[in-house]
């Protein structure tokens, strides 16, 4: 399938050919359904803090940092934000086509609602300077849009979404990127008042990102009493996935080169594997509220992350003792907690829930399941939102454990599994907080800890002809699928994504 010209091209770029012979064999063959076994809930995978629990978490957190940890907050930012703006970009388009303007207006919901409350926008000062300045109804009204989405104007139906101004202050209005060095000081500050925080962004926005960063830096670290850290890396091509046709035969552009495409989110636990900190914070660009509301967010970030080192404490003892001890030295009562610990705790549940009789096979099978990376997710009541939620899987090697499932990893045909998927009563915020060291200190490699059969295939086109393309097993899904993993409920408060310009009119963004 692979010309030698193709060859010469995936070398020259950086991809491995065996993992892009493994990507033509997906596209083949198709990835599986998960299975999954049951829905966690509350007290059933799904830890419940009260309020005294939440404040030890917290507290033990605190003295972490104070005893020199180092937290990180890593944001996932290259998000276009042209999926904000769909519907404006339908209104613009119908447009241009209607014999009546207004009436193209007029059939568009979220325009009509756009427009007639425009003037609460956070970047409504800067539309109002770029735009003409008829603005009556009619015609002229569609300006304001094309002002807002097109180069002739702020040009952000181009941008990413986190460099569009969401939220206004007396002092001005402020990105997501703000929004994130302002509540980042609340968790990811070491105990020397350096604030680390990361974005991943695409290599066309680099500069953009580091000019926002450069005007604003000094007054956030003023205002704040901070150190700002803040680094920015792009998603590696080496993680780009070949696209086919619709043959399963290698895409080529018009030049006769293959095209490869983003792998996805997934592909960021390469930069998430370039990461060194002791507590990792992940939370998207978007999901973030104004002052006056991010307390909440604080207080359960920290709780997250104090309830993940308690675990942790746990967990670097039975890694020790099973690192450092034969098993022959290692009695039976040690096995029988550790065992218990990897079930009840650590939520992993052996094969048909039965362990090995053997002494020396249990010990192995305790010694690579403790022997991994650990996290905390952050879970809310699910009140409609779509996308993946918290469930028991099974895995690869038969045991079950806690992962985050997409509803398009479930078998739509297989009533039982729908039967399981309906019984979800929470929803993925995506608010998790990471340990990716073992108990010496030293990093895990993260790719070791994927399950390469979770990925995706959907169809797109390129230049006019259709195409298939592959995204990579999802970060918090499929490429966490086999570390140590705990949930906890977190208040539906935390979670206020911006997935449409429209969003920003809600309460919570004004």
């Amino acid at each position: 399938m692979l010309s030698p010209k193709d060859e010469f091209q995936i070398k020259e770029r950086g991809s491995d050919p065996e993992l892009v012979r493994q990507q033509l064999l997906n596209y083949k063959t198709g990835f599986p359904f998960l299975r999954i076994e049951d829905a966690a809930t509350a007290r059933n995978g799904i830890i419940v803090l009260d309020n005294l629990q939440v404040e030890e978490n917290i507290q033990r957190f605190d003295q972490k940092i104070a005893n020199g940890a180092r937290p990180l907050k890593f944001v996932p930012a290259s998000g276009a934000a042209s999926r904000m703006f769909k519907d404006l970009f339908k209104a613009m388009k119908e447009n241009e086509k209607a014999a009546d303007p207004a009436g193209a207006i007029a059939r568009n919901a979220a325009a009509r609602q756009f427009l007639a409350r425009r003037e609460e926008f956070a970047f409504y000062e800067d539309l109002k300077e770029v735009a003409e300045n008829d603005f009556e109804a009619g015609e002229n009204c569609i300006r304001w849009i094309d002002s807002l989405l097109t180069e002739k104007g702020l040009n952000y139906g181009s941008l990413p979404k986190g460099l569009l101004k969401f939220h206004k202050y007396p002092d001005g209005a402020r990105t997501p990127v703000e929004e994130h060095i302002v509540e980042g000081e609340g968790y990811a500050t070491d105990s020397k008042r350096v604030a680390r925080i990361h974005f991943t962004v695409y290599q066309e926005h680099m500069a953009l990102f580091q000019k926002l960063l450069s005007d604003v830096k000094y007054r956030y670290e003023k205002k704040l009493g901070i150190i700002l850290d803040v680094s920015f890396s792009m998603q590696k091509p080496s993680t780009d996935v070949i696209a086919v046709d619709m043959n399963n035969e290698p895409f080529h552009n018009t030049d006769g080169t293959i095209l490869f495409r983003p792998g996805g989110h997934g592909a960021l636990i390469e930069n998430l594997n370039d990461s060194d900190a002791d507590i990792i914070f992940i939370k998207n660009i978007d999901n973030v509220v104004p002052d006056r509301l991010k307390q909440t967010t604080i207080v359960y970030k920290k709780a997250l992350a104090g309830l993940l080192l308690k675990y942790q404490e746990e967990l670097f003892y039975y890694q020790q003792q099973l690192n450092e001890k034969h098993h022959v030295a290692l009695g039976n009562n040690f096995l029988v907690a550790a065992a218990n610990f990897l079930e009840n705790v650590l939520n992993t549940k052996p094969v048909d829930s039965q362990y090995y009789t053997e002494k020396e096979d249990l010990y192995h099978y305790l010694k690579e399941k403790f022997n991994r990376p650990l996290r905390v997710c952050g879970m809310v009541k699910n009140e409609g939102e779509p996308g993946g939620g918290p469930f028991w899987a099974k895995n690869p090697d038969g045991t079950v454990s806690l992962q985050i499932v997409e509803k398009s990893q479930i078998d739509p045909d297989n009533k039982q599994q729908q039967n399981i998927l309906k019984r979800s009563t929470h929803f993925n915020p995506v608010d998790l907080v990471c340990a990716i060291k073992n108990y010496k200190g030293e990093k895990y490699d993260l790719s070791e800890y994927s399950d390469p059969a979770t990925g995706f295939i959907s169809k797109k086109s390129q230049d006019g002809r259709e195409l298939k393309a592959q995204e990579l097993p999802g970060l918090w899904n499929g490429a966490m699928s086999d570390w140590n993993t705990l949930f906890a409920e977190v208040p539906v408060e935390t979670f206020n994504p911006v997935k449409t310009v429209n969003d920003l009119l809600r309460e919570q963004h004004l």
